[in-house]
């Protein structure tokens, strides 16, 4: 295509663009012309990001682009083209296309942006439920993203949401929570709309739930995600539960029981719940005592998780196997005698607790003292 063509070109797409779009694609002719093509690639990048450009995205790219696309940073050439693709007529054309890109940036001197599209084919495989080409893609890009010292933040983004969805269409809900949690650490959160907060945070905590392998939500509790939740009344229940989890309230858990029922994957997981938050009852009941008091009976623990006494030795020792306490038990006199137990996020009546122990503590540090100093005065003297 020659000058005037694309001229040509340029000036048809400028009569199409909206009215406040019309001044940036009068600009591109004339950065066009100088060759200012870091100039125009930036240009281009505001006006696919505005979203009156999104019909015109794919024409663009295709004729103007493509022409100039060897001279411009590829990662920003491989942005350009996945916001061209969403105007794609369907996910089997999107993988053509975005196949297409993949064989344009693969160079040596640009893996990043190699490694940024493939991820990107990855999550139109997804689409298409090819889950192990999909598994293939991601597997290479993430050998690629280990050998570097550093890159843009928008790749490992984009790497850790599609393996959390992935994960998420295999119902590994232990490695989804982790991609999930690692995408939102490279993004602004603010970034997202509500809805898609809202989302988020419902698939993260549902994730931590019926996660075999998750039983400490600590880094979910403080994460600010969790507040889309609290936004509206449909979803505070589950920001209520995971807290209830926390703290092993076995009362808050029985009043929501009739919200897990109604959710169609939490159903699926009823007993693991219930043996979740016995253990979540158990930890904290450790807790609260202080060191030199955590020698319990099985019928204390018992009477505070609200287990059968025939399943508190089981209970202790999958607490014991998973790491969440430390210690020994008398299987003879019946006593659990722990030495340690999880950290864990703690809400404002934990640290009440907390506050009295180390006052109760500081206290009897204060009667010692008094006591060495009565008996030791001739010492003293």
């Amino acid at each position: 295509m020659n000058v005037d063509t694309i001229s040509d070109f340029l000036a048809e797409q400028r009569d199409q663009a909206p009215e406040e779009l019309q001044p940036l694609a009068l600009e591109f002719e004339t950065l066009w012309e100088r060759k200012l093509w870091h100039q125009l690639t930036n240009l281009l990048l505001e006006f696919f990001n505005h979203p009156g450009s999104a019909p015109q995205r794919l024409q663009f790219y295709k004729v103007f682009i493509l022409k100039f696309a060897d001279k411009i940073n590829r990662l920003k050439l491989v942005d350009l083209a996945l916001k061209a693709a969403t105007q794609c007529r369907d996910n089997q054309e999107r993988l053509s296309f975005l196949e297409a890109v993949v064989k344009k940036v693969d160079h040596e001197d640009s893996q990043d942006a190699y490694v940024f599209a493939t991820i990107a084919v990855a999550r139109v495989k997804l689409d298409l439920s090819d889950l192990d080409g999909a598994r293939k893609d991601l597997d290479t890009a993430e050998r690629i993203l280990d050998n570097f010292d550093s890159v843009e933040s928008v790749v490992h983004a984009a790497f850790y949401d599609t393996n959390a969805k992935y994960f998420q269409a295999k119902s590994d809900w232990g490695s989804y929570y982790k991609n999930a949690l690692l995408y939102l650490a490279c993004i602004d959160v603010k970034s997202l709309s509500l809805e898609e907060q809202r989302q988020r945070a419902y698939n993260l905590a549902i994730a931590a739930l019926v996660s075999s392998s998750i039983y400490n939500f600590g880094e979910l509790l403080l994460h600010p995600i969790l507040d889309a939740l609290t936004i509206d009344d449909q979803h505070k229940w589950l920001h209520q539960l995971l807290f209830a989890f926390n703290r092993g309230d076995l009362a808050a858990y029985d009043l929501l029981a009739s919200h897990i029922s109604s959710d169609p994957l939490l159903a699926q997981h009823t007993r693991q719940l219930r043996e979740k938050i016995y253990l979540a009852a158990l930890t904290e009941a450790v807790f609260r005592r202080p060191p030199h008091d955590r020698a319990m009976s099985f019928s204390t623990i018992a009477n505070e998780t609200k287990v059968h006494p025939d399943e508190i030795e089981h209970l202790i020792m999958k607490a014991l196997s998973l790491d969440l306490l430390r210690g020994t038990i008398d299987q003879v006199d019946e006593v659990a005698h722990i030495n340690w137990v999880q950290p864990k996020v703690l809400d404002m009546q934990q640290i009440k607790n907390m506050r009295q122990r180390l006052q109760e503590w500081d206290s009897s540090v204060d009667k010692l003292g008094n006591w060495i100093e009565g008996v030791g005065q001739d010492v003293w003297a």
